[in-house]
């Protein structure tokens, strides 16, 4: 959580691209003195000359001498070397500048005459193009300089033209991409001749939106959301994804692979904080420390500013987070929407922004001065209006007019420094005389650095756990973008500038962009689920519009040793299931296996297949027991029943078979269907029954009769309809619901007890092979004949992870974060859900992976497949 700031300078470095005004560039420096005229005696003062696109700037050499910038008017900067308001000069003044490099004095009037001439023109537009052109051309004329390579066998892969983005600045140069390293060239050499990365170092690049256009590029080096090495805007699209493209290629473990689904998943189950959710979230919504427009936003957490203590269990502590900050406060919000509904056209609500350059720097002024200055002309705020006191600006988002800022990352991360006027500015006095230094902070907070320990732990709580989906649903989610009378959903936009004509109107609106803040990119177009937090009561003011379902969280009130050690045996099995040895192979069929029932003692194993035939393997004797074929068409799967007394089977023919173990012989048939059954699932004395012929039925039928070898009484009890072929079932382990996947790659969820249907979701491309819910109930995983795993939030219906898979999986088992796979190949895949990654490839089958059972404890596996081999796997730990 450590704080990067790529704010300040080095001290003994003076000049700074900060000095330009916005949307300025630094062209080029030259060697001068600057000769000025104290009563009547001449004095040279030694320095640099800075050629910009709308000013000069002379840094001299000697520290106590300001910094001359000459525009239209004359601003003196760091007098004395003090960061400090600009002090302007306005009038008539000569500025006199020996040129010491006489060789170059002819171009360099040439340059000053035509920025000149620039800077005079009428309108801002044809102000901006011309200078546009003229930096273009000095693109045009140099290339980088291959001499910079660190390596004289490093091969270049491309080259362009771009521009290094740092807060409030871009600078532009060119970038070179070779088989080891990504170059920046500034055009002036400033700050280094040379910026280098090694691609062996990248963890992580991301594209981005610049000035709402897709022209970003940032590299991420460490593991920090928050510090990345370099961000680039380019001139052309295809040139930033062209260089994306080969870093991305280039990498083995690309991490921009991350998707906003994947890191919910990791955050509904706890294996990512608050935090740290919330940093990813902002990177893939484009918000990034280099660009103050698109900084990252974080919420308002904490409402209790007047207390002694903080009382993390009280909800009065907490703001809410289901409302946007303009909402919070009711009179407030009323006066907004009455002012709304009496404006003309084009209306707006609030008319400002969460989160804009302004805002961000009004939280970091003392950490960035420099950028404060640059933003504001030179200037400071006004004394009152600055960041005094966090009680203060807390109660001026609830009851301000025009003021409904969130936070920064920086309240809850560990530098305090923003908070402390360590550098001693002067900020100015405020109207009772007292001058602005440290941040008063709330009575709870003992100093700056308690009072960021409390945030985190804020951030962290319970409350904000269970409510801080519906804040992401507001800024990242599906409320982001509502009508436009529903602008608290809204933040600002922007229209298309790329679809504006006039020059000035597009200068205006790229101004507006940069300087007003933008929206973050829309992330879930779905309500996003709440956290997984079951070990705890709730402590909500309300229930959560996102409620789970009772039977999804059940909380424990008792502690059985029994269940606690076999869930830790279970958990200690997936921890090493890539270790599975295959220990029999025994090729028992004549075509592909189907289905795999085991008896609770696991001596016998009963297996169905294509070829029509129920058989049952011994694993005692090591050997084939029986043989049964039912129908002429093939069996499609089975299932054992309480208490080992039958096994049922399902077949193409339409009907369900009842196998008795004891008899040796068929018991009963059902027939059920108008089409092949290819799935079924028993649970309390009901069985599902899912075909073909597009439904899903469910029959009531006591095991007890099937058990002492009575004909059974089966009574159709629902039907679940579907719009194609069903093609896989699965009950989740408490029996509540039920998932459904057809054929055209959609997955429906049931609810059993009400026959409803709570979400149809598609998700696949081809047909759905299976299905299965996590233990927690949770989520659900797919496999489809579009070779990917897509998981899907119970709770809400949403497809919240996609993983493409090497090749087609066919069947699965899985613990919620890993999953056990048998694919098109053969072989057995693990995969990691949380960081998409395959952990391992095991060797089987020869053929498809067609059906797959696991015991309780997790420790035996049994595989059959299109090889018609039936396979036996022992985990090794």
């Amino acid at each position: 959580k450590a704080s990067c700031y790529a704010f300040g300078t080095t001290p003994h470095i003076r000049f700074s691209l900060l000095l330009l005004d916005l949307e300025e560039y630094y062209f080029e420096q030259h060697t001068v003195h600057h000769v000025t005229t104290i009563s009547d005696k001449k004095r040279k003062i030694r320095g640099s000359l800075k050629i910009c696109s709308k000013s000069i700037i002379f840094e001299p050499e000697e520290h106590v001498e300001p910094i001359l910038k000459v525009s239209f008017c004359v601003y003196l900067i760091k007098e004395c070397n003090v960061v400090a308001p600009y002090r302007v000069e306005r009038g008539d003044r000569t500025f006199l500048f020996y040129l010491e490099i006489l060789s170059k004095t002819e171009d360099i009037v040439q340059t000053l005459l035509q920025l000149h001439r620039a800077s005079c023109l009428d309108k801002l537009g044809d102000q901006t193009a011309m200078i546009a052109a003229n930096l273009q051309s000095r693109l045009a004329r140099t290339s980088f300089d291959k001499n910079c390579f660190q390596n004289v066998a490093e091969i270049p892969h491309m080259e362009c033209e771009a521009e290094m983005v740092t807060p409030l600045v871009t600078n532009p140069g060119h970038v070179c991409i070779t088989d080891q390293s990504l170059y920046f060239q500034p055009l002036n050499g400033y700050p280094e001749q040379v910026v280098r990365i090694e691609l062996h170092r990248v963890k992580r690049i991301y594209k981005r939106r610049h000035g709402l256009r897709p022209l970003g590029l940032e590299v991420f080096c460490t593991e920090n959301d928050f510090c990345s090495d370099i961000y680039l805007k380019f001139y052309q699209t295809s040139d930033r994804n062209d260089l994306y493209y080969y870093i991305a290629t280039f990498l083995e473990n690309h991490m921009a692979e991350h998707t906003a689904e994947s890191y919910m998943l990791q955050w509904q189950r706890g294996h990512l904080s608050n935090y740290q959710y919330l940093m990813h979230l902002n990177n893939l919504a484009d918000r990034s420390g280099n660009d103050l427009s698109q900084y990252p936003v974080f919420p308002w957490i904490i409402a209790d500013y007047s207390s002694t203590e903080l009382d993390m269990m009280n909800p009065t502590t907490f703001r809410d987070l289901s409302k946007p900050v303009g909402a919070l406060n009711k009179e407030r919000l009323e006066r907004l929407l009455s002012r709304y509904r009496d404006m003309p056209e084009p209306r707006f609500m609030y008319g400002s922004h969460y989160s804009s350059p302004g805002y961000v720097l009004f939280y970091l002024v003392r950490v960035a001065p420099e950028h404060m200055l640059c933003l504001q002309n030179g200037r400071y705020d006004n004394a009152d209006r600055m960041f005094n006191s966090i009680g203060e600006t807390w109660k001026n988002c609830l009851e301000g007019a025009t003021d409904f800022k969130e936070l920064i990352p920086d309240f809850f991360g560990n530098d305090p420094s923003f908070l402390l006027n360590r550098q001693n500015l002067d900020l100015g006095k405020r109207q009772d005389g007292s001058s602005v230094q440290d941040v008063d902070l709330p009575p709870w907070a003992a100093d700056a650095s308690d009072f960021l320990q409390k945030s985190q732990k804020a951030l962290e709580s319970q409350y904000v756990s269970e409510h801080l989906h519906e804040w992401i649903d507001l800024v990242f989610g599906f409320k982001q973008r509502g009508s436009e009378a529903v602008a608290a959903q809204n933040g600002m936009r922007h229209p298309d500038h790329l679809s504006i004509e006039d020059p000035d109107q597009k200068i205006a609106m790229l101004t507006q962009i940069l300087e007003f803040g933008q929206t973050p990119t829309q992330l879930f177009t779905t309500p996003h689920p709440q956290r997984i937090t079951p070990r705890f009561q709730s402590i909500s003011r309300t229930p959560s519009v996102n409620t789970p379902l009772n039977e999804l969280s059940p909380v424990s009130t008792s502690e059985d040793s029994f269940e606690d050690l076999t869930e830790e045996s279970r958990r200690l099995a997936w921890n090493n299931i890539a270790k599975l040895k295959l220990i029999s192979s025994h090729k028992i069929h004549k075509e592909a296996v189907t289905g795999i029932a085991v008896t609770r003692s696991a001596s016998s194993v009963f297996t169905t297949s294509q070829d029509s035939t129920l058989k049952m393997f011994s694993r005692e004797s090591n050997g084939l027991q029986r043989s049964m074929s039912f129908s002429n068409m093939a069996l499609s799967s089975c299932l054992m029943l309480p208490e080992d007394k039958a096994v049922v089977c399902s077949s193409w023919d339409n009907n369900v078979y009842f196998y008795s173990i004891p008899f040796g012989r068929r018991q009963d048939t059902l027939m059920g269907h108008d089409d092949a059954i290819s799935k079924m699932c028993w649970r309390d004395n009901q069985l599902y029954t899912a075909s073909w012929d597009s439904t899903v039925k469910v029959w009531q039928c006591d095991s007890a009769d099937i058990a002492n070898n009575k004909r059974c009484q089966f009574q159709l009890l629902a039907e679940f309809e579907h719009e194609a072929g069903v093609n896989t079932i699965s009950l989740n382990p408490a029996g509540t619901l039920l998932v459904s996947g057809t054929k055209d790659g959609t997955a429906s969820i049931w609810d059993t007890s009400s026959l409803a249907q709570l979400h149809q979701v598609h998700c696949h491309s081809g047909k759905i092979h299976d299905v299965a819910f996590s233990p927690d109930s949770r989520h659900i995983l797919s496999v489809g004949e579009d070779s990917c795993l897509k998981v899907i939030d119970v709770q809400t219906g949403m497809m919240i992870s996609s993983v493409q898979a090497d090749e087609e999986q066919r069947c699965f088992c899985w613990d919620g974060n890993t999953v056990l796979s048998g694919g098109q190949s053969g072989h057995l895949q693990v995969l990691d859900l949380m960081s998409n990654k395959v952990i391992t490839r095991i060797p089987g089958h020869s053929g498809a992976v067609t059906a797959m059972w696991m015991n309780e404890q997790c420790s035996t596996v049994i595989t059959g497949g299109e090889d018609k081999q039936v396979i036996f796997w022992k985990l090794d730990c």
